[in-house]
């Protein structure tokens, strides 16, 4: 995510770290470049034109000028104007009417409007403690409808059983109905998309709209296409007025021109985007944590927000115990490989931690972390339950059969056991420091 642009401004900044002493002259320098990575990474020339000239600005006043690291206090000025431009604040959802709340997606087919209603739902359910009921509403695509039905099931939201032949904006009005009857505080809806933005689709939107008097309309739109999908946001904005904006292959959008461009030129938020195919690959947009994200400063709040969901205060406080205790099985440990799982990929991870954004570019260290995981869980899966309780017990016979069972060799099950035993000896040292074992087990 940002790789492209984040690469060639960070290459920018780091230059102007060093600078002694600024100067009219290496501030236009510097804002050259920074204006031509802007440009290459897709951005909407009016945005790049008024970062750029309000930057020029800052860096020309006392601000800079008369700071003791002036080269630092350009790179503050760069990432405060870039979180305006992402948006200055995230936008979260308005959910405080009267249940359900309606939530209307819209979008051009092929934008991700389905798994992004499924991904909602499920953040919904799961962050906000809110009961969603999903609406297929595109009867255009029965694969759709399908699909939607799967995905509701998946993360245990309700969903309105829409029939073929159905009429949209009827599937909506009974949908709200039995949303009602059912106890549902939320609806979602799925409505149909077109390959291109033409009247048909717009006047439908606008109609169901009208009679239905959403709470909130949501556009979903794919990061991948650039300008494509900031005009397209225009256009849908300028029809219904849209409240904010989804952007979905985020994750695969090394340039970031429609993240950096769609606030500025349509007035409406970016509220979620999209990291990945995942149903939990859905984040809160927040423009002070994207805008670090691209300087190469990190995101430790996501990542910390991401830790707290895999391991809950119980799972903690039991994992010092055992650490305590020295009770630290093979079990404990592969429970902590699972529980990294849910934090995402290897990839996304170090992407939010400063530093270390060099290594997370890098796909082969990447590839080999990931193979490593996914061998330490297959390894402790074949072992017996008294096997993982005690790893002593592991001799060459045991470890014979164990590297069949898990299609490893033994060499992979001497190095799982090695890197066991090293996790084991560091947390139990940092046991002894008591609480400070159970906010290790959380971020782990």
């Amino acid at each position: 995510m940002f790789e492209g642009i984040s690469e060639k401004l960070n290459s920018t900044l780091k230059r102007v770290r060093g600078y002694g002493k600024l100067s009219e002259s290496n501030i236009q320098d510097a804002l050259r470049e920074v204006r031509l990575s802007l440009l290459e990474a897709d951005v909407n020339f009016k945005v790049v034109r008024e970062f750029v000239e309000s930057v020029k600005s800052r860096s020309l006043g006392q601000e800079v000028m008369g700071s003791l690291s002036p080269g630092q206090q350009f790179v503050k000025i760069v990432h405060e104007e870039l979180i305006k431009v992402l948006g200055d604040e995230s936008s979260e959802l308005d959910l405080k009417s009267s249940p359900p709340v309606a939530i209307m997606l819209v979008g051009l087919q092929g934008s991700g409007k389905t798994t992004s209603a499924s991904k909602l739902a499920r953040h919904l359910k799961e962050n906000l403690k809110r009961n969603p009921y999903l609406v297929p509403a595109d009867v255009y695509r029965p694969a759709a409808i399908d699909q939607l039905k799967v995905l509701a099931k998946q993360v245990g939201a309700g969903i309105y059983d829409t029939k073929p032949g159905d009429k949209p904006l009827e599937i909506c009005k009974r949908a709200l109905e039995e949303a009602k009857l059912g106890g549902y505080d939320t609806l979602i809806i799925d409505t149909a998309g077109r390959l291109h933005i033409d009247e048909e689709l717009m006047e439908e939107l606008k109609t169901i709209k009208s009679e239905l008097n959403p709470h909130q309309v949501l556009l979903v739109a794919d990061a991948m296409t650039g300008q494509d999908a900031v005009n397209v946001s225009s256009s849908f904005n300028d029809a219904l007025d849209i409240d904010g904006v989804v952007l979905t292959k985020m994750d695969g959008d090394a340039r970031g021109g429609a993240a950096l461009s769609i606030k500025s030129v349509t007035g409406k938020p970016i509220k979620f985007f999209g990291t990945g195919e995942k149903l939990e690959a859905l984040e809160v947009f927040h423009p002070d944590r994207i805008a670090s994200r691209i300087l190469g400063m990190g995101d430790v709040l996501t990542f910390i927000e991401k830790a707290q969901a895999a391991f809950d205060d119980k799972q903690a406080e039991e994992m010092a115990r055992k650490l305590l205790k020295k009770e630290f099985s093979l079990a404990d440990f592969r429970d902590a490989m699972l529980a990294m799982g849910k934090l995402g990929s290897l990839d996304s991870m170090a992407q939010m931690i400063p530093g270390m954004k060099q290594i997370a570019n890098n796909p082969r260290a990447m590839d080999t972390a990931e193979k490593e995981i996914k061998k330490t869980i297959a390894i402790v899966n074949s072992m017996t339950s008294a096997e993982r309780a005690n790893h002593t017990l592991l001799n060459s016979s045991r470890r014979k059969r164990i590297a069949v069972g898990s299609g490893t060799r033994v060499e992979d099950i001497n190095r799982m056991i090695k890197n066991y035993m090293q996790m084991k000896n560091m947390m139990k040292n940092m046991g002894k420091m008591g609480k400070v074992a159970k906010k290790m087990m959380k971020f782990m």
